[in-house]
């Protein structure tokens, strides 16, 4: 869905050479939405501690949406990133990893998400934004007056990521759980084994059991 009768939308990311510029582009955001230069849906200006765990300091959302940042699209993405998949993907440990699901795929893959989490490093603090934009050249360059490297991704390759990563960790979980059973079944089973191994050997002491039984 197009933001502010605006196309494409993307979700961007930014970072800034200070720090302090982050809230100054937020404000940046806000002046060229209310030109009618781009549509701003929302934004966010926000750290990453140690943990990986992402935090919001301000943010902004467009008075016609329902919600604030912290609950659209920007508030999904903080807290997916935030969490065990910003994790996988590398953003909170710097790892180069390039694909969601397999580390085998990192030299070969282009991941939306991957882009976007790497982007918003530990100790640094990043503007997150979903936008409407008619070019790129009008936010570059309000954010290059800033000193601020902006990494953008389509939104439908964004949510297309969420969803696909959410489905793998279901199916993870399905896996796991499986797992988790086959292992309690194994255990049983090995130790009636022995139990009846040992009975045998009770009921008849002078009978050899034979190796591997």
């Amino acid at each position: 869905m197009s933001t502010n009768g605006f196309s494409p939308d993307n979700v961007i990311v930014v970072g800034f050479a200070d720090d302090g510029r982050a809230y100054e582009a937020m404000t940046t955001l806000n002046e060229l939405a209310s030109q009618g230069q781009i549509g701003l849906a929302e934004a966010a200006v926000v750290t990453r501690d140690d943990d990986g765990h992402i935090e919001i300091k301000d943010q902004t959302a467009n008075a016609g949406l329902a919600g604030t940042a912290s609950g659209g699209l920007v508030g999904l993405l903080i807290g997916i990133l935030g969490g065990p998949l910003g994790v996988l993907i590398g953003g909170a440990t710097g790892l180069a990893v390039g694909s969601l699901f397999d580390l085998a795929d990192a030299d070969d893959t282009d991941s939306a998400l991957t882009d976007v989490s790497k982007t918003i490093k530990v100790g640094r603090t990043s503007l997150l934004a979903e936008v409407g934009e008619q070019s790129p050249e009008v936010i570059d360059a309000a954010m290059a007056r800033l000193s601020g490297t902006v990494v953008r991704r389509s939104i439908l390759d964004v949510e297309a990521e969420i969803a696909a990563a959410e489905e793998a960790q279901r199916e993870a979980k399905r896996k796991a759980r499986a797992e988790l059973r086959k292992a309690r079944h194994d255990k049983r089973h090995d130790e009636a084994h022995a139990k009846v191994q040992e009975l045998k050997t009770k009921l008849h002491p002078d009978r050899k059991t034979p190796a591997g039984a």
